[in-house]
């Protein structure tokens, strides 16, 4: 029986549509998933979109509808831009869906009649557009330290949920468990700027607020963001407070929140702590992921300086976006995103290194063996060392994908298609083909390059998935196996070029 494998993303906010930014979590979380699949695990892979809230009223009074017909028409929007992505979601969910209201009930009922949440009265610095309180001392320039700004005082009736009883088992937790908060930065950060200070009990409703989940048994009140969005992982697999589904007790805990480094603070804090008033098991890992930033700056409509999936798609190709997106963007630091710069990476190493690599070897497979290669095993030396990198490559990939290093697994694929181009370059297939004597040193020197080619091709599916396809389509093979095998028949079909160089856009 295959091992499960829970990931899931953040589910993203409908108050706009969603950038190059946003959307790179879900790529991320895509790769995973699809390397994962192709590890032979059980994977489920969960995103989706976060409906309520203040800041959708207010965007549905300015659009003059309704805050179900301004959601519903965001959420396409999202949805259409992972698919777009080519993003291998098992489950897209909404938190306005039917079930998942329901059981966020059941859940704020059995958490308020334990005693974990209670009425009282909140005076706070509230930020609308990230829909979080701050204490003053929490203020960067007495403004939200996310967004950087204006924050306004509310005092309003409210349920709280006791954080503060969770304190020392927090601390306790993630200190005894070193891969729970990844990577150690953000886990560093958490600890010294928001749990050792001290966790103050956490506004869960709201009254002045419509537009969310009404708790039952007191509606003038609505569930506040957090306790609605964070639940959507155990909503949406069977859970609710008197029924474990058997798909639930299948598949939880996740295995990978994936979330972006500004939220971190709610899933490693707030979420834990709602688990545990539930008497459930932690996620095993909460990964806060970087920025892609435009020109080294922060994505701001406001500052004009957004990029959105389907123009970028149009332009360059939905693989050389995801490309750019795992690549470039490092595990521990923000990325960067402009135009010269996915340019300059389609043509060094798409269209130089992969696309030429493929093209020529097909060309000189057709052009001196009509297109039907085998092994002829007239090996060289030059030839273990070769092999032995391909093989290899299975297990380098896997070490960095599974410390979720998922730039420098694609660096390690690359390196070894580099190295295939060298090979080229050092045997020569063109000078062997001059003299008879050497045809069979020739044709195996070609099957040691399509090995290399197959192989790199399967490992490149959960990155490039349509150009792993058209990899495997042109050498015309169906063996998937990850290690060189000495004994494939290529009928190779004719080249066609994986990627084109782009001039500069002036």
């Amino acid at each position: 029986m295959a091992e499960k494998y829970y990931i899931s993303t953040a589910i993203a906010y409908t108050s706009s549509k969603p950038h190059i930014g946003n959307t790179y979590e879900a790529v991320l979380a895509d790769a995973i998933a699809r390397f994962k699949r192709l590890k032979g695990y059980d994977v489920y892979f969960q995103t989706g979109t976060d409906e309520h809230g203040i800041k959708i009223e207010e965007k549905a009074k300015e659009a003059s509808i309704s805050p179900k017909d301004y959601v519903d028409k965001i959420y396409l929007e999202i949805k259409n831009t992972w698919d777009l992505m080519n993003v291998s979601y098992d489950r897209f969910v909404r938190t306005t869906d039917s079930n998942h209201v329901g059981v966020v009930q059941h859940i704020f009922k059995k958490m308020y009649d334990q005693g974990d949440i209670y009425k009282g009265e909140y005076k706070g610095l509230y930020c609308t557009p990230c829909e979080s309180f701050w204490t003053k001392s929490q203020l960067v320039d007495g403004k939200c330290p996310d967004c950087s700004r204006e924050v306004s005082e509310q005092v309003e009736e409210a349920y709280f949920f006791r954080l503060s009883k969770y304190q020392d088992r927090l601390e306790k937790y993630i200190a005894s468990h070193d891969d729970f908060i990844y990577p150690e930065s953000r886990k560093n950060e958490m600890i010294n700027n928001f749990i050792k200070p001290g966790l103050e009990d956490l506004c869960v409703s709201r009254t002045s607020v419509k537009w969310g989940i009404p708790v039952d048994f007191d509606p003038n009140h609505v569930v506040y963001v957090w306790l609605d969005a964070l639940t959507n992982y155990i909503t949406n697999i069977g859970y609710d407070v008197d029924n474990e589904s058997f798909e639930f007790k299948k598949r939880w805990p996740a295995d990978l929140h994936l979330v972006g480094k500004d939220i971190i603070r709610f899933h490693s804090i707030y979420w834990p702590c709602f688990l545990w008033s539930l008497g459930l098991e932690l996620p095993k890992k909460i990964f806060g992921h970087p920025w892609l930033l435009m020109n080294s700056d922060k994505m701001s409509k406001s500052k004009g300086n957004v990029l959105y999936a389907s123009s970028l798609v149009e332009q360059f190709g939905v693989d050389a976006i995801r490309y750019y997106l795992l690549h470039e963007i490092p595990f521990n630091s923000d990325g960067n995103i402009t135009y010269d710069l996915i340019i300059e990476r389609i043509n060094s190493d798409l269209a130089n290194v992969l696309g030429n690599l493929v093209q020529r070897t097909i060309s000189m497979g057709n052009k001196y063996f009509a297109g039907k290669i085998t092994n002829s095993k007239v090996s060289e030396d030059i030839d273990l060392a070769f092999i032995g990198s391909i093989n290899n490559l299975e297990d380098v990939v896997t070490n960095k994908m599974d410390q979720l290093h998922v730039s420098d697994a694609i660096t390690e694929i690359f390196n070894v298609l580099r190295r295939s181009n060298k090979y080229i370059d050092d045997t020569e297939p063109w000078v062997l083909a001059k003299s008879e004597d050497n045809k069979e040193r020739l044709q195996t020197v070609l099957y040691n390059l399509l090995e290399s080619i197959r192989i790199c091709g399967v490992l490149l599916e959960p990155f490039l998935p349509d150009t792993s396809k058209e990899i495997l389509s042109q050498i015309n093979i169906s063996d998937v196996s990850l290690e060189y095998v000495d004994n494939n028949i290529y009928n190779l079909c004719q080249p066609q070029p994986l990627f084109k160089r782009i001039d500069k856009i002036s």
